[in-house]
């Protein structure tokens, strides 16, 4: 993290995390698995169609299917180690990896997996449970590889899980346990266009996932750009804010991170209510964002907020000092929109009353119908169901 005051007390922190997550409530909603399906298609005995829940990490085939050969490893079967050699099935098809559950992150299986040889990987549940999404690890010296994983992954429940296992051990006698991954259910498509959604941040000190954050923006602009000026897709972006409960509005905590008397907060960008920027700076940015992408809509520019975000993040950084009204609106200015629309659409951060867009976030923070809750950035939602894997542009189905 950036700008702070130096090494602080560790109690301290402790204390600060705990009081942020006792007073900084977030909507309430659920968190929803996202599914793909493993069709068994040899031998024959065991055909039929199983749930497997998509990693958060890796890049799902969105939209396709992968046919391949359960292999289950003699030795090393968490996946935990390196493989001494690459995987091969005898027919020369995919090798789809099975490992077991437990003693690592689950990426790191699926990067050794990756780098022996495995097109795919099936991680199998060690206790009866509802399937759940597997997370990508926070980044850190040890998970450089996450930005290299590039192949599915997927957990299967234990029963599914033990009954590969044992036809894998017999393919010798009975023949290759052959699998077909399909995710062509994964991501709807309701019509001719893709609608989606980044939800994301103007805090660019919160490390590796405001990195990537910015990394996708750049990236990711000229695309979004020519699919919506084509018709093809419609983008939507969306900031994550909390709120404070009533009974501690007139601490210094929610006073420094929320707007409109607690209704609306962010936390505090270096985890220091002394020093640096505030969640309520962070607040404003987020809804002045927010109020660029309507009005540029309004004027018939949608794709003028790619512009915006791209142009903000490299004139107006946190880490450089700039992070400012000032520099902000000189962006919405260079940009050609009317700043006075931008305004009004913002409203007064001081009033002691609802802001009708900020609310809107709330709202749709909840999970509806297939999508669960958003809870962390960042996330693509595209047609309405949470994109799971390493966010690239290469990865994303648009």
């Amino acid at each position: 993290m950036g700008g702070g005051g130096g090494a602080r007390p560790f109690l301290a922190v402790v204390m600060a995390v705990a009081v942020l997550a006792a007073m900084v409530a977030p909507a309430r909603g659920r968190f929803v698995v996202e599914k793909s399906s493993v069709r068994v298609l040899a031998p024959e005995h065991i055909r039929g169609h199983h749930d497997a829940a998509i990693g958060n990490f890796g890049v799902p085939d969105y939209g396709g299917t992968l046919t391949g050969v359960v292999l289950y490893p003699a030795k090393k079967a968490t996946g935990c180690a390196e493989f001494p050699a690459k995987f091969k099935s005898k027919s020369g098809r995919p090798v789809v990896l099975l490992l077991d559950r437990g003693e690592c992150y689950f990426a790191l299986k699926s990067w050794n997996a990756q780098q022996a040889g495995a097109a795919a990987v099936l991680i199998a549940d060690t206790v009866d449970e509802q399937l759940l999404t597997m997370d990508t690890p926070e980044a850190s010296p040890d998970t450089r590889y996450l930005d290299k994983l590039n192949i599915p992954s997927a957990l299967v429940n234990r029963a599914f899980g033990e009954s590969l296992k044992r036809m894998a051990e017999k393919a010798d006698a009975e023949g290759e346990v052959v699998v077909k991954l399909d995710w062509r259910e994964s991501m709807p498509h309701p019509d001719e266009r893709v609608e989606y959604e980044l939800w994301t941040n103007s805090n660019d000190e919160c490390g590796p996932r405001c990195d990537e954050q910015a990394a996708f923006v750049k990236s990711f602009r000229g695309h979004a750009q020519i699919l919506e000026r084509g018709g093809y897709a419609r983008f939507t972006p969306h900031y994550i804010t909390w709120y404070c409960p009533e009974a501690f509005r007139l601490t210094r905590q929610c006073q420094s991170q929320c707007i409109n008397h607690g209704r609306y907060c962010a936390p505090d960008p270096e985890e220091d209510f002394g020093e640096g920027y505030e969640g309520k700076q962070v607040v404003v940015e987020n809804l002045r964002q927010l109020c660029v992408h309507r009005v540029a809509n309004e004027s018939g520019r949608p794709w003028a907020w790619w512009d915006f975000a791209m142009d903000y993040k490299l004139r107006c950084s946190m880490k450089e000092k700039k992070y400012s009204k000032a520099c902000a609106e000189e962006v919405v200015a260079s940009l050609g929109l009317p700043l006075e629309k931008v305004l009004a659409c913002m409203g007064d951060p001081d009033a002691d009353a609802d802001n009708a867009v900020l609310s809107k976030e709330q709202e749709d923070q909840i999970g509806r119908g297939s999508r669960g809750d958003v809870t962390i950035l960042p996330t693509l939602v595209i047609n309405d169901v949470q994109y799971r894997g390493w966010l690239a542009v290469a990865a994303p189905s648009l």
